[in-house]
């Protein structure tokens, strides 16, 4: 039997038109091909001018909003996750909540916790509609990420977001059946106020982080469950890159049959708050009903959360109700770097 009694009603994503090439960015900086391809991303998605966090996380509400067809009125928590918010002191959730018609009855709260952030207000979305504190809540992820021009981060720092209207299991698309959370203190990447650049914990960054705590949450949620690797249709890992998910998940017992619906980093590189989410989403477009789906983003600092999640006949019906992920990925314009470094700030003009 599940652990709560709550589900997703709706999912939605928005990936911004325009692609960077990594071969763009080696062509500038003197990277040799070898020094990048086992990234496994042949191009990251660039938020335009005219778009940052927020407007990308209000298009991707707005599709999960149209899926789970409720009144935003109803919707009694919003929670906003990113690394990437416009403002320094001042809460993104209320301009999406605002934008949306769901305030002002509404809790509306910035989340951090790196590229998790928005993973954790899906697990406390779940408590509060399973202990009836909220009919429905909204979880957005959404980054435009930063990366110091020139390292090895820029290859892979994306723009983009996802989308969840959590609800009761009645009704619901897929009903969250039980999660576990894992977190040490553990320092693999951050970003001091007014630095304009994260910067890596080398040492820490892949064995000790990533795949120590996302094992850990996902064979704590196996013994918790009594699930194995073969129960579920679906596993989704967050996404840095487009080597670690697969390594992780097979060092699991995952195949890459299980696998491949979800990676969506080598087509559009780590959108951070949005990377597991996104092959989430990606993965509702296409699954059945009785499919399980395991879902385990992480976040730098380091913790990840592993869900088991199944799919309910309801989906079907919601499945064309808003754009789907495989659209989005097709829907693209290839720039060079001096665009994308005009459209990121990097370069401007000095008045």
């Amino acid at each position: 039997m599940p652990k709560t009694s709550a589900g997703i009603h709706g999912w939605g994503a928005y990936i911004p038109i325009y692609r960077l090439p990594l071969s763009e960015i080696a062509k500038v900086w003197g990277w040799h091909p070898e020094q990048y391809k086992g990234l496994a991303v042949e191009e990251k998605a660039v938020a335009g001018p005219d778009e940052d966090a927020t407007t990308m996380g209000y298009e991707a509400a707005r599709n999960a909003i149209a899926r789970a067809q409720v009144k935003p009125s109803e919707i009694g928590a919003v929670f906003f996750g990113t690394e990437s918010k416009p403002y320094a002191v001042k809460p993104s959730a209320t301009i999406i909540a605002e934008a949306l018609g769901i305030t002002p009855f509404t809790m509306a709260s910035d989340l951090e916790f790196a590229c998790r952030a928005a993973s954790e207000g899906l697990r406390a979305l779940s408590g509060m509609v399973s202990a009836g504190l909220v009919k429905y809540g909204l979880v957005v992820g959404s980054d435009t990420a930063q990366a110091n021009p020139g390292d090895v981060l820029e290859f892979t720092a994306a723009s983009g977001a996802a989308a969840f209207v959590v609800g009761p299991s009645d009704g619901a698309a897929a009903i969250i059946e039980d999660s576990v959370t894992f977190v040490t203190d553990t320092p693999d990447f951050w970003r001091r106020g007014l630095e304009p650049y994260p910067l890596h914990g080398e040492g820490f960054t892949g064995e000790p982080a990533y795949f120590y705590h996302i094992e850990s949450a996902v064979k704590a949620l196996f013994e918790k469950t009594g699930l194995r690797p073969s129960d579920f249709k679906y596993a989704i890992f967050h996404q840095p890159n487009g080597k670690f998910p697969v390594k992780v998940g097979q060092d699991l017992g995952f195949t890459m049959d299980q696998l491949k619906d979800g990676l969506v980093t080598p087509m559009i590189g780590n959108t951070y708050n949005a990377s597991a989410l996104m092959g989430f989403a990606r993965v509702l477009d296409k699954a059945k009903p009785g499919d399980r789906i395991l879902l385990a983003p992480f976040g730098s600092g380091a913790g990840s959360d592993a869900y088991s999640i199944v799919v309910t006949d309801a989906i079907e019906a919601k499945k064309p109700l808003a754009p789907t992920v495989d659209q989005y990925l097709a829907r693209k314009v290839t720039i060079d770097y001096a665009t994308y470094s005009k459209s990121r700030g990097i370069i401007y003009v000095i008045k």
